[in-house]
């Protein structure tokens, strides 16, 4: 008998793919923990009062071909118009080189951030770059490793500036001619923390309450090239720090901040080389003056040098990160925009000084044209001068905005008689005729003889424009070909470390599986070409699927309503605490401003409650990691009503289900205080408990860990908030709209919308039922791994029934008190062994945390404990006397290629250095740098490429 047509098909074959272990593999390791089935697993390791007692209502698991369909649908509602709205967004190319080899390369999308960065030497020389290009064209000398959105930087800049000012007045001064979505993020950003948003022109600076810090733009958002050096100058009189809010582009022709006598510079990369998509994602930046460098936000990468003294890169002034600082941390900010980062960065040396300043000068011809011809048939365009936008006055904006939709494109609606429009590099000559008609200017009948000596004034004058060298390194005058530019990304993606060379087990951080069909959409044009701020009858198929996106995540966590406008997961926790925050003052309860957070949270929870207007209160932990209930109650009784919410992480940032969280939560409810429940560790919760039903009132969710979108290196990152229905009203507001109970977090209506296909086509293939296994998977993987690991390095924290989360903690602290080797050795040790490391000294000093995910298969689990266990056995050695600790591999680890090949006068076999492990010759990694002297490059601060050679001073390692 033939088998059944029907049987032939295998419904949840996406869900076999991205789940790593087989049956027969889950069997064999449910045999080594001692328990006869995944449910009595979970019967140990979760407590029953969260347990959700009815399957994920998701619908059945979708094939890849069928979801890709699906998607497709959604898309052919959309409507591709040309938008030249502007407002910081605009049309791009990204490069085919840029947009095969890294966009979607899974050697960068899946990198993770360069915490290690002995094997994120490609990566963050990228970032390198990408930071110079800031530097460069602010004309500023240090600027970070990228932010999320040019409104965000801009409220960035704010807070530094108010750290940095020695003004004792709490009022910031922003020119009123900024980009709307910015205004409502800084009003946002500004009210909590007691700022006094001053938005006006120039004459205010005159008053006397003074300002501790300005913002103006250049360009402005009408498209004004204004020279603010007066205006500046003024600021500093009154001790105030200056900011501008810029455009790169516009930056390669006109003066620079840094000349107009500006601190800080802000803005977007998003116009060089990276996708609208329709908001997001973007990478933004902040570029300072270097006396302002251990102020700035987010991450820096510097130059130091490696044992041999080699250059080598790594993330500089790391004391300055939040996870340090916590509520002294002056910004919430973890991820970063870093793969765009990267785009950018690379998309300036594929163009090298010469094709950015065509382009920009291209664009800005263009915009001379359109308010020449314009002008010619009587309109009145507003701008004396620009770059490449222009204000024009009009009759009735509708009819003006319906004139240049049936032309093709999209212009922006600035009030009832006013609209503007803004060309860029997909522009032509074709473009400007067309809206020129449309407009009633002059016609250009021959696009093909524009006679560009009739054109005056050019909207430029000499005096504000740039005459100085920039972008003069190297890296920006190489790789003007396809070879080399393929060459040169192939010699950065082999220094590193990713998801498709090995596992990153990184507890917290949920290092799984990106399937290539969830990445696939991103580059659809119907998702990559839409403007955030395009007519709402161009967006059906966008919003429709956003809108499915954040019913799943209400269904998967049991809360009411999901916003996914945060992104990041910072953000998300800024807005879900703005939530809260608002819940009580429309109570009247505005004296409840006191935040419980536990001593294990992540860092940016107590950043975030800060810049919420909280005032962090910490809460013990007990020695099995729980919070302290003792120590809750204490704190209750102490600040009684001021308690406004308390924050925790669950399962807890020890990687252990607490029992008692429902009587956490009811503790807090009594008291009149709300609970926020940090989404980092949901992969150990979906399908198996929901936050909003066992006790949370409002959650983030990291869509970058347990829905598949990639790191990419550091980001992009998405972290929607989800909340119960009494906190609905308070959901982050659109970005124009600023009469919303809750301002917006971020520029875009949706954040960055442009990677949301991928958790929903994650969601899609999955379906309920594969969600469900995904989570228990992970947690049998898991506690896999500590029972592999506990007698070699025990587990710190375990559960009531001796069982884990997700993730477990190792102890190293015996060991490195006993040997002297650290956490710090392992690490650097597994490079050698071909892995990244797990998560370093956080929550506890001396430990590894230690996440495998559920897409990780029993191969390679095997292969990172026998990798663990191999050595442990170095450690014995060392501890038996054998290896002196400073002459141990363990120490000396990393092993570069170069230090196997050379002299060898080690206690140890050179192959033992090289190839710990027996067969690893044919799949060798090697890391281009040796153990990287971090506080070198701290001292002696650059954060600029020059060439690296030019840096290998020998001085450079004799100084040491």
């Amino acid at each position: 008998m033939p088998v059944p047509i029907r049987d032939l098909f295998e419904p949840n074959e996406f869900v076999r793919r991205h789940i790593g272990p087989s049956p027969d593999d889950l069997a064999h390791m449910l045999a080594v923990l001692g328990i006869d089935s995944v449910a009595d697993l979970l019967d140990e390791t979760l407590p029953a009062s969260i347990r959700a007692n009815e399957p994920l209502e998701l619908g059945d698991a979708v094939p890849e071909a069928e979801a890709l369909r699906r998607l497709r649908a959604l898309a052919a509602d959309q409507r591709l118009v040309t938008s030249l709205i502007g407002m910081g967004y605009t049309g791009t190319i990204t490069p085919p080189v840029i947009a095969r080899n890294v966009l979607e390369n899974p050697a960068w999308y899946t990198a993770y951030t360069p915490y290690q960065p002995e094997i994120s030497q490609g990566r963050l020389e990228a970032i390198l770059n990408f930071q110079t290009v800031v530097t460069e064209l602010t004309g500023l000398d240090v600027a970070n490793a990228s932010l999320l959105d040019e409104a965000t930087a801009a409220a960035e800049a704010m807070t530094m500036a108010r750290r940095l000012s020695k003004a004792s007045t709490q009022r910031f001064f922003v020119h009123h001619d900024t980009h709307p979505q910015t205004l409502t993020v800084l009003r946002t950003r500004a009210e909590p923390v007691g700022v006094e948003l001053v938005v006006g022109d120039v004459d205010l600076l005159d008053d006397e309450a003074g300002v501790f810090g300005a913002l103006f733009s250049s360009p402005t958002s009408s498209g004004e090239v204004i020279d603010w050096t007066e205006a500046i100058a003024r600021v500093h009189e009154l001790g105030g720090i200056a900011a501008i809010t810029t455009d790169p582009l516009a930056c390669v022709l006109t003066t620079p901040p840094a000349d107009m006598g500006a601190d800080i510079a802000v803005g977007s990369a998003q116009r060089f080389g990276v996708p609208m998509g329709f908001g997001g994602p973007h990478a933004a930046f902040v570029a300072a003056r270097e006396k302002a460098a251990r102020s700035m936000p987010g991450r820096i990468v510097g130059v130091s040098t490696d044992t041999a003294g080699r250059p080598a890169l790594r993330l500089a002034l790391q004391t300055r990160e939040q996870h340090i600082r916590r509520e002294k941390a002056t910004s919430n900010i973890c991820t970063a925009q870093v793969l765009l980062a990267n785009i950018a960065g690379l998309y300036a040396a594929w163009h090298g000084r010469d094709g950015l300043t065509r382009i920009a000068e291209r664009v800005q011809r263009l915009t001379s044209i359109a308010a020449a011809g314009l002008r010619a048939g009587g309109v009145v365009v507003r701008n004396s001068t620009w770059f490449d936008t222009l204000t024009i006055d009009v009759a009735d904006a509708d009819h003006a905005l319906g004139a240049a939709l049936a032309a093709g494109y999209n212009i922006r609606r600035v009030d009832d008689t006013t609209v503007g429009v803004t060309f860029d590099e997909t522009s032509t000559l074709a473009t400007v005729a067309a809206i020129v008609d449309a407009l009633g200017g002059a016609p250009i009948d021959d696009i093909d003889d524009v006679d560009d000596a009739a054109i005056a004034p050019d909207g430029l004058p000499a005096s504000l424009r740039r005459d100085d060298e920039f972008l003069t390194q190297s890296v920006f005058d190489r790789y003007h070909s396809e070879h080399e530019m393929l060459r040169y990304l192939r010699r950065l993606s082999d220094k590193d470390l990713a998801l498709d060379r090995t596992m990153i087990p990184l507890g917290s951080c949920t290092m799984k599986l990106n399937a290539t069909s969830e990445m696939v959409p991103i580059t659809w044009p119907e998702f990559a070409d839409v403007h955030p701020f395009a007519p709402d009858d161009q967006t059906v198929g966008y919003r429709r699927m956003i809108a499915d996106l954040e019913q799943r995540l209400a269904v998967i966590t049991g809360y009411d309503a999901v916003s996914v406008q945060p992104n990041a997961g910072s953000q998300g926790e800024f807005a879900g605490l703005l939530a809260i925050r608002a819940f009580h003052r429309s109570n009247g309860d505005e004296q409840r401003t006191v935040c419980l957070i536990p001593e294990s949270a992540h860092g940016t929870n107590a950043a975030s409650a800060v810049m919420a207007g909280f005032d962090v209160v910490v809460v013990a932990c007990d020695d099995q990691g729980n919070v302290d209930l003792d120590d809750v109650r204490r704190r209750l009784d102490e600040f009684g009503d001021r308690v406004g919410a308390l924050m925790i992480t669950y399962p807890s940032t020890h990687g252990v289900f607490e029992a008692s969280v429902g009587d956490l939560c009811a503790m807090i409810h009594d008291a009149g205080g709300q609970v926020y429940v940090d989404g980092a560790n949901l992969n150990a919760l979906v399908g198996l408990a929901k936050p909003g039903r066992f006790g949370a009132d409002v959650s983030h969710l990291n869509l970058h860990k347990t829905f598949c979108i990639p790191h990419g290196g550091g980001g992009p990152g998405v972290g929607p908030v989800g909340v119960r229905e009494h906190l609905r009203p308070f959901l982050p507001g659109h970005p124009l709209d600023d009469t919303a109970p809750v301002g917006a977090v971020s520029a875009a209506p949706f954040g960055s919308a442009g990677i949301l296909p991928i958790p929903w086509m994650y969601l899609e293939m999955m379906g309920g039922a594969g969600l469900t296994t995904a989570t228990e998977v992970a947690i049998v993987a898991a506690n896999y791994i500590a029972a592999r690991l506990d007698e070699h390095f025990p587990v710190l924290y375990r559960g009531e029934h001796g069982r884990i989360a997700h993730e477990c903690i190792i102890d190293l602290r015996p060991i490195t008190k006993a040997t002297g080797v650290t956490v710090d050795d392992v690490a650097k040790r597994l490079m050698d062994y071909g892995f990244h490391a797990p998560t370093m000294s956080f929550p506890v000093a001396g430990t590894l945390m230690i996440e495998p995910t559920e897409s990780e298969s029993l191969r390679e689990i095997d292969r990172f404990c026998d990798a663990m266990i191999a050595i442990r056995a170095e450690i014995d050695r060392v501890a038996s006397g054998e290896w002196a600790v400073d002459d141990s591999p363990l120490r000396h680890a990393p092993h570069t290629a170069e230090e196997v090949l050379g002299e060898w006068e080690r206690p140890y076999e050179r192959t033992l250095g090289a190839l710990p492990v027996v067969g690893q010759a044919g799949s060798k990694y090697f890391p281009p740098v040796s153990r990287i002297d971090g506080a070198y490059g701290d001292r002696h601060l650059v954060c600029s490429c020059e060439p690296l050679e030019a840096l290998a001073m020998p001085s450079m390692a004799a100084s040491k």
